[in-house]
């Protein structure tokens, strides 16, 4: 159906061959107007991912195990709050180098005013909800143009493909990875297989002392891993739509979608009970030998499709990995997940850290 949404014209499409079709030719990725006033023009919403740089892994699961033993110090964390800080904190360093540690912070202080005021109307009026995110972003382009500056990079341009690339990374990962530890701590069974798979591969690596790190063979052994990452993947989604502005008409029956108007299509298809038996159901094991590297086709598109797919693919999935290996939990209150345009935790993602957990290796699934 047509309609208009924060002042913009759009098309929302649930229809799977629509989606696919859109995705597949030469449309152009585009955004509401509240979203290109914040991110600005040159932003990585129109720019196609470079995939995983191998090297990123040691910084990850280095970060990881620090955090893990902060939690397991203090008696627990909160799950996004720490992914996002594991994120953030790598992407500086690789984009950046390193930051002034007050320039760090303010810049952190500044994120707070975005997950909640993506899609809305793009009145820049003082006391809204967008003021406050202009006005935030404004800052945030300062301290990060001032930071690209010192490392003799360009202006503008450089400097919003960094913010951009900072705030999705802030609020999409980070959300799914809090949401997938509520499903696996939802369901025991998971779990018990999950700390079987991590167990073996810590065990392997006795001779070098618990703290060793992780390599890519480790993580590509991750199997039942990979079948819980697509699965909570098929449930969340990164990012629920896939945005497209529709650069010439497209006739569909008897219905044409203007050129101009922005196309939002759902990935439905994940909770179609044809494709998925019990689609509502968080079941990791309907991934069995599957190939767990596809991360599209017609039936799964968690990260978008065509040739303008998610720019951090890959790179979700690592840091999803890395995370659950070194994360011994369990919930310590009853966590509420929304879903708005992106994952919402109103009551926070608080784990209960152990140092060490026993794992049942008789029991099997």
């Amino acid at each position: 159906f047509r309609t208009s949404l924060f002042g913009t014209k759009v098309i929302i499409s649930t229809d799977i061959r629509l989606n696919m079709k859109i995705a597949k030719t030469n449309h152009v990725p585009g955004v509401p107007t509240s979203l290109s006033r914040l991110f600005g023009e040159n932003n990585l919403f129109t720019q196609r991912s470079q995939g995983l740089r191998l090297r990123m892994m040691q910084d990850i699961d280095f970060l990881a195990r620090t955090q893990m033993e902060v939690g397991a110090k203090s008696g627990g964390l909160d799950v996004k709050e720490t992914a996002n800080k594991i994120l953030i904190e790598c992407l500086a360093t690789k984009v950046m180098g390193d930051m002034e540690p007050d320039a760090a912070k303010e810049l952190t202080l500044c994120w707070k005013y975005f997950p909640r005021g993506w899609f809305r109307f793009s009145w820049n009026i003082p006391g809204t909800g967008v003021y406050r995110m202009l006005k935030a972003r404004k800052l945030m382009m300062s301290l990060l143009k001032e930071t690209v500056m010192k490392k003799r990079a360009s202006g503008e341009e450089f400097g919003e493909y960094i913010f951009t690339f900072f705030v999705i990374a802030n609020e999409t990962t980070p959300g799914v990875l809090a949401a997938t530890v509520k499903l696996i701590n939802d369901n025991p069974k998971v779990k018990q297989e999950l700390q079987r798979e991590h167990e073996q591969i810590f065990r392997g690596k006795t001779d070098k002392g618990k703290e060793a790190e992780l390599t890519w063979e480790d993580y590509k052994s991750m199997t039942f891993t990979q079948m819980v990452i697509n699965e909570s993947l098929r449930i969340t989604s990164t990012v629920p739509t896939m945005l497209r502005k529709i650069e010439h008409e497209v006739q569909v029956g008897d219905y044409t979608i203007p050129a101009g108007w922005i196309f939002m299509g759902y990935p439905s298809i994940h909770f179609n009970p044809e494709k998925y038996e019990d689609p509502l159901a968080f079941n990791p094991w309907r991934w069995k030998g599957k190939d767990l590297s596809v991360i599209l086709s017609r039936t799964y598109m968690p990260f978008g499709a065509g040739s303008r797919l998610c720019l951090g693919v890959e790179f979700a999935k690592l840091q999803m990995a890395i995370f659950i290996h070194h994360l011994w939990w369990s919930m310590k209150t009853e966590t509420t997940v929304l879903r708005r345009f992106i994952l919402m935790f109103p009551g926070g993602s608080d784990v209960q850290i152990s140092e060490d957990t026993e794992v049942d290796n008789s029991a099997g699934y």
